[in-house]
């Protein structure tokens, strides 16, 4: 029996849709009304249900019911407009009629969408790779300084984690976790064909907020190599295309962006108070002890004197239209000024934008001009002040309360003779106030595109790509002479302060040309593309340090001296091809090919040769499809493989080459009474070469309902081969113990699973919800040249407290940045047992060897959820965030809860947190597993309501005011002040999240 999916399924769209909308049968239009009725059908003579009629210059309409019918009452000269998605609009005069019968085609525009990707664009229906392409309109945003934060959540497989709250700090991007442990793991940033320089440059922590969020207008996240390798040796940890906006043909248009906030703080870590840690002093030592007699009188919240609340602005303007249709052009400014709730953080950013597009010959030759701009200036503010405010005693005042010479005014500990102890804690609000970390940083990213059709070969052209990626910046510290932390932080702890400076210019400039033949034979479809690139990093720094007034008074400048200034340079030069071939329009194959040189390697090992293949089945356009294609609009099937590399290896622009150092031990040869310093070799591979990544990916891609309902499944597997290493030399050579080079392997195994759905469409309520999950795992499966089961790994990971105590690990067989400890042994009541931990080896006693790999910072899970729900004129939307199975390292619990570290013999005491009368240590234990904590959580990025102005004025098209909340809440168990944080997963230093209240304006002229 024939069974019309079709309609069953629009009679229950059409019951679900009628218990949620209302109809509005005013009209605002002037003369006789007349009842109109009709049916609207598609050309294959299917009734649409849910088609929203309009009438033209009203909020008055209705919708249609599951036949297609619809009944109206519309003034008789008026004009009724029809919508309904994935169907081209119609305007259609009413002319007195009462029946009007309405016949909808399919906008072939939207199902012939593009992606773009590497050197060209596809259209979304042909890719065969793991390509996501993201609306920024679309994007709930708060306040974003830089557009990697946009990403967070958005995209499964992609992990964007904030380094902290500070103003323009950077975000950690992962494309299916990291592929590398000594190189970046940063993708390929494309912005408008030009391959950015993500290294960034002193003075500006991100090197993304070169761009104003509001002048772009796409991302696309190239995730698996048949997607990635065409860009080659870069590529290795994914890809993503910034595209901004550009202009339009029309009038003029003009739009505002703006908004004022205001930044408070979410909490606290939790130590104890003035009267608890007097308490906690007294119980502990007695009220006649040393400890108790070094109490102060006061009682001071050093976290509240460190925090503030900030008031934050920006704005943006920007103009688009088009000169007697022959100059398309966008122009935009921006102006933000954050500021940070640390006090003396924040930042100052001018930036400006512009884009031409005029075309030549009939449109036969196109030209894209792009140039985009920033000045910057920031005060950074030490977080070694939120560390100290952690610590410093609750009883000591801010100020001193004596006429002692040192400090400046600010209360400092001091020895029975009253000159500071130069081992204390720095007065953490003097740490600010008294230290002025300031930088300016311009740069400018731009390029010229020339695009040709050539006229002897139909669908054959030529594209130009020149472009350039500048910046330079200059900075200065400056630490006042005598204040607190000149008598307890450097190398002098003579009050000394600091006055070092800093310069530094980068370029990056770039030429690409290719070849692009695009045509249709029949069944058959082909793209094919070949070209070459050129690309040169160019570097120079500048830096003097460190002298001050009181040190060059009293030394005569024997301690003043330049810097390692420095100029440095690379190149890349590329030949890369691609082919796309279409069958049937069901069977799509692509093949690509880069063969890199880099001049970071030695001449035997430059080139470097990076294919992929991948085949794509479109099942739903087979004929057994038809049936099922009334229900199901979308199913393909993608596969692929290919090969990319990582030529970015953190260690200079020449690894491979001999160097010398300045000895690390300070020895110095005389001759006669001239100190000269000894310098040594350093340990190098001249056979140092690429790592590469191979990854297979398997996905298919599904839509229902016309798309009302869409998503993508992935599953992939990635090895890196040829992974640098430091790895240790013999004893006894000339050069340094260690030396990197290619010794290692990492794998990667990943599902990705995303959906998007729009419940509700209709003229008045609209619902989109987008939902994705990623499950990450990643495992070392070499570390050395030959097998030595005594090897542990790669200790790393600094902690506070101790000498020389690493955290952290690279180990094989266990995930990258796993950690490393002692396993803690609890007591029946949950509570950690001091000083027992678990004989590994039962040799009956505890030592190194007892040490196991534990946990790991990097999340096994992570999920992002958004929405957009539109009524009448009102919106609502929310952005929801989740990683699960990351843990941290709790160092601010691990040293402040012994009572062995509350006080120090030289006469201070240490603070503490409540939760030492949980584990009531006595001593520090750091390498124990209980300070490895389950940091998992769910953050709401933000959230905001908005009502939107339609045609106001002549002069204003639109406005929308909303209010916009960002971060209001996290959910974790997790017993610090913020799980998420990008330090190796060790939680001593952080500068926490602030929560946002932001009341915006959006106006369109």
């Amino acid at each position: 029996m024939y069974v019309n999916f079709k309609r069953i399924t629009r009679v229950f769209l059409m019951t679900m849709l009628s218990g949620m909308l209302m109809v509005l049968s005013a009209s605002a239009q002037t003369g006789a009304t007349i009842n109109v009725r009709g049916i609207v059908t598609d050309i294959a003579g299917e009734p649409i249900i849910g088609a929203n009629i309009l009438v033209q210059g009203t909020s008055s309409g209705t919708i249609t019911d599951y036949d297609g019918n619809f009944t109206l009452q519309a003034p008789a000269d008026g004009v009724l407009e029809i919508s309904y998605i994935g169907y081209r609009p119609q305007s259609i005069p009413i002319n007195n009629r009462s029946t009007i019968n309405v016949t909808m085609e399919e906008d072939t525009e939207l199902l012939e969408e593009v992606v773009v990707i590497g050197y060209g664009t596809v259209r979304k229906d042909d890719a065969t790779g793991s390509v996501v392409a993201i609306d920024a309109s679309k994007i709930n945003k708060g306040l974003a300084t830089s557009p990697s934060s946009l990403l967070a959540g958005q995209v499964a497989g992609l992990s964007v984690v904030s380094s902290g709250g500070a103003p323009g700090s950077a975000s950690n991007i992962r494309i299916r976790g990291g592929s590398s442990m000594s190189a970046s793991n940063d993708p390929l940033i494309v912005i408008d064909g030009v391959p950015v320089d993500t290294e960034g440059i002193n003075g500006m922590a991100d090197p993304l907020s070169t761009i104003n969020a509001n002048d772009i207008e796409t991302f696309t996240v190239l995730k698996d190599a048949s997607a990635t390798a065409i860009y080659g040796s870069r590529a290795s940890n994914g890809v993503i295309i910034i595209t901004t906006k550009k202009g339009h043909s029309g009038k003029l248009q003009v739009a505002y962006n703006g908004s004022v906030s205001v930044s408070t703080k979410t909490g606290l870590v939790d130590v104890m108070d003035a009267p608890t840690f007097r308490n906690y002093v007294i119980d502990s030592f007695g009220e006649d002890s040393q400890q108790a007699a070094a109490l102060g009188n006061t009682q001071t919240n050093w976290q509240d004197q460190i925090f503030k609340t900030a008031t934050s602005t920006d704005h943006n303007v920007s103009l688009a239209g088009s000169i007697s249709n022959f100059l398309p052009y966008r122009v935009s400014v921006g102006y933000t000024n954050e500021k940070g709730i640390l006090k003396t953080s924040g930042l100052e950013r001018y930036t400006g934008s512009i884009n031409m597009s005029p075309s030549f010959l009939d449109g036969s030759l196109r030209v894209q001009l792009n140039a985009k701009g920033v000045y910057n200036t920031n005060r950074f503010a030490d977080r070694g002040a939120i560390n100290s405010a952690t610590q410093f005693d609750p009883t000591m005042p801010v100020y001193s309360e004596t006429n002692s010479p040192y400090g400046n005014g600010y209360h400092m500990s001091l020895k029975t003779d009253g000159t500071p102890i130069d081992i204390g804690l720095a007065n953490p609000l003097a740490i600010l106030e008294q230290k002025s970390d300031k930088s300016k940083v311009y740069r400018s990213i731009g390029n010229m595109q020339v695009d040709y059709n050539l006229p002897f070969l139909e669908g054959l052209r030529a594209n130009l790509n020149m472009g350039y990626d500048i910046s330079e910046s200059n900075g200065d510290v400056i630490i006042t002479d005598n204040s607190p932390m000149s008598w307890v932080w450097g190398s002098y702890k003579a009050g000394w302060g600091e006055n070092s400076t800093y310069y530094q210019y980068k370029s990056n400039t770039l030429l690409d040309f290719y070849l692009n033949y695009n045509n249709n034979f029949g069944v058959h479809r082909i793209d094919a593309m070949g070209g070459y690139s050129w690309q040169r990093f160019y570097s120079e720094e500048e830096n003097k340090f460190p002298y001050s007034a009181a040190m060059a008074a009293q030394t005569g400048n024997e301690f003043y001296k330049e810097g390692n200034d420095y100029s440095t340079e690379s190149y890349v030069i590329s030949f890369f091809g691609r082919l796309n071939y279409s069958l049937l329009e069901r069977y799509l194959f692509t093949l690509t090919l880069r063969n890199d040189g880099s001049s970071r390697f030695s001449p035997g090992n430059k080139w470097g040769l990076f294919p992929s293949a991948a085949f794509a089945w479109r099942i739903i356009n087979e004929p057994f499809m038809e049936n099922a294609g009334d229900v199901m609009s979308d199913l393909k099937l993608r596969l692929g493989y290919g090969v990319t590399g990582q030529q970015n290896l953190g260690n200079g622009d020449y690894p491979w080459m001999g160097r010398y150092s300045y000895s690390k031990a300070g020895a110095n040869y005389f001759f006669g009474n001239t100190k000269v310093p000894l310098i040594r070799p350093l340990a190098y591979d001249e056979n140092l070469k690429w790592e590469e990544t191979a990854t297979y990916n398997a996905g298919l891609d599904f839509g229902f309902l016309n798309n009302r309902i869409s998503g993508t499944f992935d599953v992939y597997y990635r090895k890196t081969t040829d992974l640098l290493n430091t790895v240790g030399i013999a004893a006894g050579t000339n050069f340094s113990n260690e030396l990197l080079t290619n010794v290692g392997e990492l794998e990667n195994k990943g599902v990705e699973f995303s959906i998007t759905g729009r419940p509700i469409v209709s003229k008045d309520l609209n619902w989109n919800v987008s939902y994705n999950i990623t499950y990450n795992r990643n495992r070392i499966t070499k570390l050395t040249i030959n097998d030595d089961p005594s090897y542990v790994g790669v200790r790393f990971g600094g902690i506070d407290g101790g000498t020389g105590n690493n955290i952290a690990i690279h180990s094989v067989n266990y995930p990258s940045g796993s950690f490393y400890v002692y396993e803690q042994v609890y007591d029946n009541d949950g509570r950690p047992l001091e000083g027992v931990f678990v004989d590994q080896n039962a040799d009956g006693q505890i030592n190194e060897e007892d040490m196991i790999v534990y946990k790991n910072a990097a999340p096994d899970l992570f999920m992002g959820l958004s929405s957009q729900l539109s009524y009448k004129n009102w919106d609502l939307n929310f952005s929801l965030r989740s990683n699960i199975g990351n843990y941290v390292y709790n160092n601010i619990q691990s040293n402040r809860e012994s009572r062995s570290i509350t006080y120090d013999p030289s006469g201070w005491l240490k603070n503490k947190v409540n939760s030492a009368t949980f584990t009531n240590f006595d001593a520090v234990h750091y390498q124990s597993s209980y300070y490895i904590q389950n940091a998992s959580f769910l953050k709401m990025d933000n959230i905001s309501v908005g009502y939107n102005f339609n045609n106001v004025s002549n002069w204003l098209q639109s406005a929308r005011l909303h209010l916009t909340v960002q971060n209001p809440f996290v959910i974790t168990k997790y017993k610090g002040l913020d799980p998420e944080f990008t330090n190796d997963g060790i939680d001593n230093n952080i500068y926490p999240h602030p929560r946002v209240f932001i009341l915006g304006f959006n106006l369109n002229f």
